[in-house]
């Protein structure tokens, strides 16, 4: 069975995942609104996860919230340095300095299949490596001017192939990808 590496992330309509300073309040006052009807099929993509991916600024990001999000998911952290990770999260969350193919390949070798991808930077980075096979992408609706960009400067193309898009009330548009990787 094929490894699957997946994203799943909000951005404002103009393409921004957090404020330039990494604040995410417009995206917390949007989930705050909207979370009571729905969560976007999070829960149904938590569920086929076996492992999470991210970066140390996500994480770090991920920390502040008033819950731990990923329950007893095992969470792995790119980090070029230590970071430390408290005691109630120790069971599930361990830091790599691995390059994103090697610990891939670590992770393959003991029957992980599906993984989340989450972080603006590792993301750009699982894309550059041809790493990334999907991506959920929820558009917000707002319009933040400047940023932090979900996507930065590629060598090639990466060509998408649409998978499906939904619309919801509020405003928020939900489009997935598959990433060729060619």
């Amino acid at each position: 069975m094929a490894i699957k590496l997946s994203a799943f992330v909000a951005t404002s309509i103009d393409g921004f995942i957090a404020r330039k300073d990494g604040n995410i309040d417009w995206l917390n006052k949007a989930n705050k609104q909207e979370s009571e009807l729905q969560d976007f099929g999070y829960s149904n993509f938590m569920k086929s996860i076996d492992i999470i991916v991210m970066g140390r600024n996500t994480f770090e990001q991920v920390l502040t919230f008033d819950k731990w999000p990923f329950e007893k998911k095992e969470v792995i952290v790119f980090c070029s340095k230590n970071i430390k990770i408290s005691k109630t999260l120790s069971n599930t969350v361990k830091t790599s300095k691995e390059s994103s193919n090697n610990l891939i390949d670590m992770l393959s070798k003991i029957g992980i299949r599906n993984i989340y991808v989450d972080g603006g930077l590792t993301i750009q980075s699982f894309i550059l490596a041809h790493l990334l096979d999907e991506i959920t992408i929820t558009l917000v609706p707002i319009l933040l001017g400047d940023g932090i960009p979900l996507f930065g400067p590629l060598i090639k193309d990466v060509q998408l192939q649409h998978l499906k898009t939904t619309t919801f009330n509020s405003g928020f548009v939900q489009i997935k990808y598959h990433l060729n990787k060619n």
